[in-house]
């Protein structure tokens, strides 16, 4: 197609034709133009995304040439994800492989409508009706399964051209169109979300004080000059009064346009918010299920902080649970704990802070969202939101039935105004014998000293009481951290400094509590101290207990640990004192609730 619609430059040509005469080949190679690496001319692969233009009396082209081996999934991700339209390429001579229809299955994932499916090589089965339709039958039968409803079956020979840009003249029993004809005019309008309008602001200009606009990228909808819009997650209202370009102002903007918009009415706006009509806004949530396209070398850790930015806010969020691991070959699903690189899943999350979420069949921009490894600043995924989380399924796992949850009578404001403090969250974690307690004693003591209203829940005390009918299997010691997270999350609406001093070895379940309050309310402090440390110190005996098999499921003997990776203060109790570890969290904690 590049080559007949003169989309290659002559520099390009030469090259090729120079390289197809290395290689021995009396034509020029094609399959050249789009292999950017020296390891794919050496190898005769895809490895990366080659990104080609093309136009055509009619429409212009961005061809993102992918690569098919399953290694290469991510690769293959990234070029659908902003894709209209898929061509799946199959041998005629090979049929319908597993390669195709884990093709297929991406393109489903990723919300690519359109499919065509081109079976190729079909010269050198001498074009044979009955090995064509024998793949196509296959094939539609697959595509019932992920509900592809848009699929445009066409034989092709890439070699000699053969119903590419101009007709076969070898089929006469194929009355459709080409494989350019049919892209000169298949309808993509429905591709755009032209109802919904979100408008991710990127940044606010200001040039001067009689002027301020808020610029981005119509991610979906239209807007118009006296459109009512509301800001998310704010929830503010005003209406547009002007849309500014470099052109000139305009009366309305669609999809993927860049404009600026000027509000009537001077209102918080930040980067991050997202402008929305009135009547039509998405849900704001903190917790919905997603499916994940692991990208990183890194393999997903389930409990782990990182990175998600959706649109242009960029939030904390925690992969609460991942419910199975897809296989895009056979679509069946599997138990997994993690995902590798190139492996899809699903898996419920958790934001630090609300999102204004569409569902990405809704809305492929806004459903759409990458997250980012904090160490590395790798793009560890992409992600595609499947369902949100209602406010109403996340108290019902809180409340009892019947239960009707009334306000508190008075306001936390008015409580920050007569304590002279606001609320925190002190979550203090480390292993058995690292100096919790100690220096959770240590703070109570000098926070009251400062006047800040303080209570300290520890382990040790909730076991002899509230907690006293649990053991220490996981699930009970998830359901002890659950139980304090709620105990803090009361003290925190009353305007209290909760110090929580428990061992709480796995991440999800101290980044639970941490979405149970206000962004940077939660300070996770990691009392650092080695096992060996700790087991020397054995103040209580336990250690040498669950050393000789005396106790089961012993944190750091017999159960695992999960050290922060990202906690907000860290202390080495090996080589700082108690007392002056509290006293380094009670800078940290003045300085934030003052």
């Amino acid at each position: 197609m590049l080559w007949e619609t003169r989309s290659v430059f002559e520099d390009q040509v030469a090259a090729v034709e120079e390289a197809s005469k290395r290689r021995g080949k009396e034509h020029i190679d094609l399959s050249l133009l789009l292999d950017g690496l020296s390891s794919e001319r050496e190898q005769g692969i895809t490895i990366d995304v080659a990104y080609r233009y093309m136009s055509t009396e009619r429409r212009s082209f961005i061809i993102a040439d992918t690569p098919g081996h399953e290694q290469y999934t991510r690769n293959m991700v990234t070029g659908m994800s902003t894709s209209d339209l898929a061509v799946l390429l199959v041998d005629a001579r090979k049929g319908l492989l597993t390669q195709t229809k884990r093709h297929a299955t991406l393109a489903a994932l990723l919300g690519v409508r359109h499919i065509v499916l081109a079976v190729n090589k079909m010269d050198l089965v001498e074009w044979d009706r009955a090995t064509y339709d024998s793949i196509v039958s296959d094939f539609v039968e697959f595509a019932g399964k992920l509900r592809l409803s848009e699929v445009m079956p066409i034989p092709v020979s890439a070699l000699t051209g053969g119903n590419v840009t101009e007709r076969e003249e070898s089929t006469p029993w194929y009355q459709g169109p080409t494989l350019l004809g049919h892209l000169n005019t298949v309808h993509l309008g429905s591709t755009q979300n032209h109802v919904d309008l979100r408008f991710p602001v990127q940044t606010v200009i200001r040039p001067d004080l009689d002027f301020r606009g808020y610029a981005g990228s119509v991610a979906s909808g239209t807007v118009r000059v006296g459109d009512a819009v509301a800001v998310l997650p704010s929830g503010q209202q005003s209406t547009v009064s002007r849309i500014v370009t470099y052109d000139g102002d305009l009366s309305e903007a669609g999809p993927d346009s860049a404009v600026t918009l000027c509000l009537a009415d001077e209102i918080d706006v930040s980067r991050g918010d997202v402008l929305v009509r009135v009547n039509n806004r998405p849900e704001l949530r903190r917790r919905f299920d997603a499916m994940l396209c692991w990208m990183d070398e890194e393999a997903l850790e389930v409990g782990k902080r990182y990175r998600l930015r959706h649109g242009t806010r960029e939030v904390w969020a925690t992969v609460e649970s991942l419910n199975y691991e897809l296989d895009v070959n056979t679509l069946s699903r599997a138990d997994s704990t993690t995902l590798e690189i190139n492996g899809i899943g699903r898996a419920t999350l958790r934001a630090s802070g609300d999102l204004p979420l569409d569902t990405y069949q809704r809305n492929r921009r806004m459903g759409a969202f990458i997250l980012i490894d904090p160490v590395s600043n790798m793009t560890a995924c992409a992600g595609m939101v499947r369902r949100t989380v209602s406010q109403s399924e996340e108290s019902a796992r809180q409340k009892s039935p019947g239960v009707v949850m009334e306000s508190t009578g008075v306001a936390l404001d008015s409580r920050i105004e007569a304590f002279g403090h606001g609320p925190a969250v002190v979550w203090l974690t480390g292993l058995s014998g690292s100096g919790k307690s100690t220096v959770a004693r240590h703070l109570e003591r000098r926070l009251l000293e400062e006047g800040v209203r303080a209570v300290r829940l520890d382990g040790d005390i909730l076991r002899h009481g509230l907690n006293g009918d649990l053991g220490f299997s996981a699930e009970d010691r998830r359901e002890n951290i659950r139980r304090v997270g709620e105990m803090a999350k009361v003290l925190h609406d009353q305007g209290i400094v909760a110090i929580c001093s428990f061992i709480s070895p796995y991440r999800v379940d101290r980044n639970r509590v941490r979405s149970l309050v206000p962004e940077g309310a939660f300070i996770e402090v990691h009392i650092d101290c080695p096992v060996e440390v700790c087991a020397e110190r054995d103040t209580k005996g336990l250690w040498a207990k669950a050393m000789a098999g005396e106790i089961e499921n012993f944190t750091g003997v017999s159960a695992p640990y999960e050290a922060p990776s990202e906690p907000e203060i860290r202390i080495d109790t090996t080589s700082t004192p108690a007392d002056t570890g509290a006293g380094i969290l009670l800078e940290a904690i003045l300085a934030r609730i003052r």
